[in-house]
């Protein structure tokens, strides 16, 4: 079905309160772990009804945030949201408990149990009015980056809208254009500190009702992170300031080179080529055509995938004044439809949408077959693989966006993918700063941010810039905002997805068994089973980030 054609009735909680209780009051008269099943696939298509009125709701809303009709919708799931976990919960710890486990675990998974335990850890009913009071903040910060109105260039334009001036080939202009950014944020400055602080005070609140020391403990949880924790994570951050630091500064010499500079200068971060950065040379329209042609051609799979995908009009890509700021997938369970939202700015990130945000939907539209719904609960980390695989998987068909440009796209890309680890890890190291130190103050939180600049990206110079040269940068990153403890997810991903680049220009049809592999195993194991299964090896084990670096230096030299 066409997403315009999708009906839509807002969900009443009252009566899904009642359909979980009358649910859990049959799952309790089951005589055994088959009629435990039944009742949990009627579990299925009332959460798979829930989520699917959710979603839509969501997605029009992010379309366009002035309508007033899903801004209301938009107000009261995020209100009632906190509730219906509860609820969910609530059921889910009768699955828990059964006496049928064994049966159920066999029929689910062991991942399933492992997450209904740790959802028994981040979620309790007392935490209701805390987490609505955090979906306000939020919906609030995200207001305002969307509310952005910058003169540039003779045109009113959102953040989205000036990025090709960020990264425009006349260095003037992209000084200019970074001149007008920083005073949007300059001017709301004072707004963005009192979110972030309400947002702090109200996670570490919502950790200490739960029985934890900070918020770091319920954010794992929170991240469904199942098999690794905070030591884990810690590691991997070390072996990136030991192996991948030197290797990006490396290739932000060699960018400063190439453009002809004396030294790199926040203005240029982003800016690969004199020319400037390839950009696609098709419309909107053509992209689109382009990426049906190339998925049709990588695999049967992909082709089916998109031509779905294209049918049901199942992507919202064009950049518009009212728009939500940047970009996702999410999933239509009872359409068993992905959906692909991002904001076409002119940009090569306009490529990148069709082959990351389409990596993602991909993933979607294979594990939407399988009636375990558990099997769908990827952790972020196994998800952003899919995505950013796919970036590497379609290098081949690049000429198609961006004609005789294509090779200069492919080595921004591989540039852009290994610098950005380091960048990741500073923004999860310095969460942790965050919710470990709660009682910060803005001024503080920014100390700490341009200190980790100094150790992560020792080359970046904000010369006399008065927001982002004091430590401000962050407060663009709407992941910090939104999905605190989300970015290592980025990291762990793109040293798994830098394998599969080294994969397949060895064994192209070798590393593409192993990447539908990954995709179809879904949740249905752990993170760390998972890779080794494939045959990648685990961010987390010594040495794994010098072997890919090893690798990689012969792609830059």
């Amino acid at each position: 079905m066409k997403f315009q054609d999708m009906p839509y009735q807002r969900v009443d909680f009252d009566q899904v309160e009642a359909q979980i209780k009358d649910l859990m009051e049959e799952f309790d008269r089951a005589a055994d772990g088959r009629e435990q099943f039944a009742v949990h696939e009627k579990f299925y298509e009332l959460t798979d009804r829930v989520n699917t009125m959710m979603t839509i709701a969501h997605i029009r809303y992010d379309v366009d945030t002035s309508d007033e009709f899903y801004s209301k919708e938009h107000e009261y799931y995020d209100e009632k949201g906190p509730v219906y976990s509860n609820l969910v919960l609530a059921y889910q710890k009768k699955l828990y408990a059964s006496p049928c486990r064994a049966y159920l675990e066999e029929k689910i998974g062991p991942v399933a149990f492992k997450n209904m335990e740790i959802a028994q850890k981040s979620m309790d009913e007392k935490l209701i009015p805390l987490m609505q009071e955090e979906n306000a903040l939020v919906l609030e910060y995200n207001k305002l980056i969307a509310s952005a109105k910058i003169s540039f260039d003779g045109k009113e334009l959102n953040l989205s809208l000036l990025r090709p001036y960020l990264v425009h080939q006349d260095r003037s202009v992209r000084a200019e254009a970074w001149e007008a950014q920083t005073a949007f944020f300059q001017e709301n400055a004072e707004k963005l500190d009192e979110i972030f602080d309400g947002l702090v005070k109200n996670r570490t609140a919502q950790a200490r009702e739960m029985g934890y020391e900070n918020y770091l403990e319920l954010g794992y949880y929170r991240m469904n992170r199942n098999c690794y924790g905070q030591k884990e994570v810690e590691a991997f951050r070390r072996q990136v300031k030991e192996y991948f630091v030197p290797f990006a500064e490396k290739l932000h010499d060699r960018r400063r080179k190439r453009l002809g500079l004396e030294k790199l200068e926040y203005i240029d971060e982003s800016v690969y080529f004199k020319e400037g950065n390839p950009a696609p040379t098709g419309t909107p329209d053509e992209i689109m055509s382009a990426g049906q042609k190339m998925y049709r051609e990588l695999s049967p799979e992909t082709g089916e995938f998109f031509d779905f995908m294209m049918e049901n009009q199942l992507f919202d890509v064009l950049g518009r004044k009212t728009k939500r700021a940047g970009g996702y997938m999410t999933y239509m369970p009872v359409y068993h439809s992905p959906f692909i939202f991002a904001n076409f700015n002119g940009t090569s990130g306009d490529v990148d949408v069709i082959t990351h945000e389409c990596g993602h939907a991909f993933q979607g539209y294979l594990s939407g077959q399988d009636p375990i719904r558990e099997h769908a609960d990827i952790t972020m980390e196994t998800a952003e693989i899919h995505s950013m695989s796919m970036e590497f998987f379609t290098e081949k068909w690049m000429p198609l966006f961006f004609g005789d440009r294509a090779r200069d796209y492919i080595d921004m890309h591989l540039e852009d993918s290994a610098a950005f680890i380091p960048y990741g890890c500073m923004v999860d190291e310095f969460q942790h700063i965050v919710y470990e130190n709660p009682d910060m103050t803005p001024a503080q939180r920014k100390a700490a941010w341009s200190r980790l600049e100094k150790e992560y990206k020792p080359h970046l110079d904000y010369g006399d810039n008065r927001f982002f040269g004091q430590g401000g940068f962050w407060q663009k990153q709407l992941h910090i905002y939104n999905y605190p403890l989300y970015y290592i997810d980025y990291c762990l991903a793109q040293t798994c997805a830098l394998q599969y680049k080294v994969m397949m220009d060895a064994d192209f049809a070798g590393a593409w068994e192993s990447y539908l592999k990954l995709c179809r195993l879904s949740a249905s194991d752990f993170f760390t089973n998972m890779i080794k299964e494939v045959g990648l090896g685990s961010p987390f084990e010594e040495g794994c980030l010098k072997n890919i670096v090893e690798k990689l230096e012969k792609y830059v030299k």
